[in-house]
């Protein structure tokens, strides 16, 4: 059973700079079905703004991640966000970030900035690097 997470905008660019590391392989797992994406509006948005403004340095065009969007969009799971739940976070981009977690019910963000999320777990969200996320997933995979 796949996972469903948040996937804040540092770990899809850092997906999309380098296939090395744990965010690339997060996004990998997102095309396997090994996890799922909670989406908003306003995340794909700001998705499109970073990887766009970042297109030259990411090796990509604009088409290229015109295609990665459409395809985040339609295998993730998308919500409205009806209800503002700012200001909780110093930067309201990680309080768009919290909002579609709460609203969803999604659990768990996955950032590469830890330190930007203190507040979450009030709410009962948790943000997890993509490095621990995947040693988590590797953890409960040996389990069985």
């Amino acid at each position: 059973m796949a996972g469903l997470v948040v996937l804040d905008t540092n770990v899809l660019i850092a997906g999309l700079r380098s296939s090395q590391g744990a965010s690339f392989a997060l996004l990998e797992m997102i095309g396997e079905g090994l996890i799922e994406i909670g989406l908003s509006v306003p995340l794909v948005l700001e998705y499109e703004a970073v990887a766009k403004r970042q297109a030259r340095e990411l090796g990509l065009n604009f088409q290229d991640i015109d295609d990665l969007l459409d395809y985040l969009c339609k295998v993730g799971h998308h919500h409205s966000i009806y209800y503002l739940w700012r200001p909780v976070l110093r930067d309201p981009r990680d309080d768009m970030v919290l909002e579609l977690a709460v609203e969803s019910g999604i659990e768990l963000i996955l950032t590469h900035n830890i330190k930007d999320f203190p507040d979450a777990a009030r709410f009962g969200v948790r943000a997890i690097t993509p490095r621990d996320y995947l040693a988590d997933i590797r953890k409960r995979q040996r389990r069985k």
